[in-house]
């Protein structure tokens, strides 16, 4: 990209040779502008380099605050013809809460036959109302009948990164006005005017991309990512019992199996015992009365004479 604006910058210098001393001057001063303008977002990222060169630092470095995006992670165990029922509750804690304070993005759940099933509800809550709104899923599962099993908080530190892209961001938009100038105040030649149009192309694209990522990172800080997970009885719990209900739950199924086995082995062969009816049929209807079914030749018998 640099190698690009430096380009741009010396068709316009050379146009501007071309042109007279006096508009050379003022073209010095663009590109001088320029410069400035790509050293300008580091120098305010970075005070500190400042003061390591000898300048008196008077004024104190305004601390922000930490950008930090939460995850909260929860886990319930309940009975699985409550799991439904919970998710339900859930949701509806959700969007009880005031402007807009919480987004339902996905919801889920399998099993349900037997003991044995599983959910899974993925929510963003905003991050000051994200913990206290934890509490309140935990509430609304022991009236189910449920109980909390697990429960972690983890957090990405986001500030680096969106100072990184606000400055980078700046800097982009500085240099893309100060190009804009340059094409406006400008004349060239048609490669020259194309040149200068694909560096402000290229440099716009960077600023929609920059912009891009601060509001997805913002969005992270600003809504917390909450999941929820449900679950019944382990698989496999249930002690020395459990196996024999389950082959008495399965008497039925298992029966369901058979017939339906039996029913599509007999729609397989049916085309086929159709067929070989047919055969059958028009052989004997059509075959000669001196011939067996198989074609042979049925040899007559004469009776001796005394």
């Amino acid at each position: 990209m640099r190698n690009t604006l430096i380009a741009t910058i010396t068709i316009f210098s050379l146009a501007a040779c071309a042109e007279g001393p006096e508009n050379m001057t003022s073209f010095d001063m663009a590109e001088a502008d320029v410069a400035e303008a790509e050293a300008e977002p580091s120098a305010l990222a970075s005070p500190s380099n400042r003061v390591a060169e000898g300048e008196t630092n008077t004024t104190e470095i305004p601390v922000s605050q930490p950008q930090i995006a939460y995850s909260y992670d929860y886990g319930f165990r309940l009975p699985s013809s409550e799991i439904p029922k919970a998710q339900q509750a859930h949701i509806a804690l959700c969007n009880e809460m005031p402007d807009n304070g919480c987004r339902v993005l996905n919801m889920s759940n399998s099993g349900g036959e037997g003991d044995y099933a599983t959910g899974r509800l993925h929510l963003e809550v905003a991050a000051p109302k994200a913990r206290a709104f934890g509490e309140r899923l935990a509430e609304a599962v022991d009236e189910s009948g449920g109980s909390q099993v697990a429960a972690s908080i983890t957090g990405e530190d986001l500030s680096k990164k969106i100072v990184d892209t606000e400055a980078r961001l700046r800097s982009r938009v500085l240099l893309s006005e100060r190009l804009t100038e340059l094409l406006r105040a400008r004349k060239g030649t048609v490669a020259e005017l194309v040149e200068a149009e694909r560096a402000v192309t290229e440099v716009n694209e960077e600023i929609d991309q920059a912009r891009s990522w601060l509001k997805e990172m913002r969005g992270r800080v600003a809504y917390s990512t909450v999941l929820v997970n449900y679950r019944s009885g382990a698989p496999g719990s249930g002690g020395f019992t459990r196996p024999i209900r389950e082959a008495f739950g399965d008497i039925a199924s298992t029966l369901g199996y058979s017939v339906g086995a039996v029913i599509s082995f007999v729609a397989i062969l049916l085309p086929w015992i159709l067929l070989l009816a047919l055969a059958i049929y028009l052989r004997r209807r059509f075959k000669g009365a001196d011939r067996t079914f198989w074609g042979r030749k049925i040899e007559s018998t004469v009776p001796a004479e005394d």
